[in-house]
């Protein structure tokens, strides 16, 4: 069986690839000639260089039997607002177009929790869904109106699964994340004191077997979230300070400071060419706890639910094998 994986130098997807190599799988990643491929060093895999968007994704595709779409692009900065749509939405119609075309007989495609949006004081699941002028900021929508286009394309008759991951921790995060980002400055002692809020965390690895159990055991149309604990800032940085030995902030910050300095960078230091330290809408949606209820793909795909501890501490040293000691 031979996958195509798109998206193969990032999080998710560079732990995606190791375990379709783990399982047999011969795999096929496209990766864009200017990509760092640091994540996919030394792997027996075949690379093919191309974009989302062009027009010759068919042929690259052939001789493969099922595609994983996972590549996106995140970003919380207002000024990639064309890139978003150009990358997360237009690029996935193209690339289930060539899919099909190409006779690829499954799709698993990547969602995020982001296109489900939240709701106030309550723990959502895959039935609910945030009128989308109610995401916050356009890398949520874009997320929203790509997975508009791979329902769109299950209305046509495709074998489309897909799969909304939570919040992802562990190794290969190279970007890094934006958890990866709070990891990092933990262990560089940045970070005096914290936003209270809350999320929904989950081990990489975990994330990497939903998508293949989702091959495997999806029904075509459905969507899976692939989430474990519902968890607070505060815990999670309690949890690191377990890890690591060093101590955790103890101060909250007024979602106030965050949000005018957020504001500030992107109205006045951007326009300047000089680069903001935190998006605006990364701190709009702090205000918001995350919480979300992963039963469905447990029950039906068997989805693992690793531990926390052991994904933040693979993280931990992934990162300082990397040399971002603190």
């Amino acid at each position: 069986m031979r996958a195509f994986v798109t998206g193969a130098t990032g999080f998710i997807g560079a732990n995606l690839v190791r375990l379709l190599l783990k399982k047999g799988y011969d795999v096929r990643a496209l990766v864009r000639p200017s990509s760092n491929l640091s994540n996919l060093k030394n792997l027996p895999i075949e690379i093919s260089q191309g974009e989302l968007n062009s027009d010759d994704l068919v042929e690259k595709m052939q001789g493969c039997q099922v595609l994983f779409h996972v590549a996106a692009l995140y970003s919380l900065w207002q000024k990639d607002r064309p890139r978003l749509y150009m990358s997360n939405v237009l690029a996935t119609r193209n690339v289930l177009a060539a899919a099909r075309k190409a006779k690829i007989e499954r799709v698993v495609y990547t969602s995020s929790v982001a296109a489900i949006g939240v709701k106030k004081g309550a723990i959502v699941d895959e039935t609910y869904q945030s009128p989308v002028e109610s995401l916050i900021g356009d890398y949520k929508k874009s997320k929203y109106w790509g997975e508009r286009e791979a329902l769109q394309a299950v209305q046509t008759g495709q074998d489309v699964v897909i799969v909304n991951p939570s919040t992802p921790v562990g190794p290969w995060d190279l970007k890094p994340t934006p958890t990866g980002e709070i990891i990092l400055r933990f262990l560089r002692r940045q970070m005096p004191a914290y936003v209270d809020t809350g999320l929904n965390l989950i081990d990489v690895r975990d994330v990497a077997q939903g998508h293949l159990l989702a091959l495997e055991k999806g029904k075509t149309g459905e969507r899976y979230i692939l989430g474990h604990e519902n968890i607070t800032l505060k815990a999670i940085l309690a949890m690191l300070s377990e890890i690591t030995g060093l101590s955790a902030p103890q101060t909250t910050i007024p979602l106030w400071i965050p949000l005018t300095m957020a504001w500030f960078d992107e109205n006045c230091l951007a326009p300047l060419g000089k680069s903001p330290s935190f998006p605006f809408d990364g701190v709009r949606m702090s205000q918001q706890v995350m919480y979300y209820d992963a039963s469905k793909a447990v029950r039906e795909l068997g989805l693992p639910q690793s531990s926390l501890r052991v994904a933040l501490g693979d993280a931990v040293q992934w990162f300082l094998h990397q040399g971002d000691r603190p």
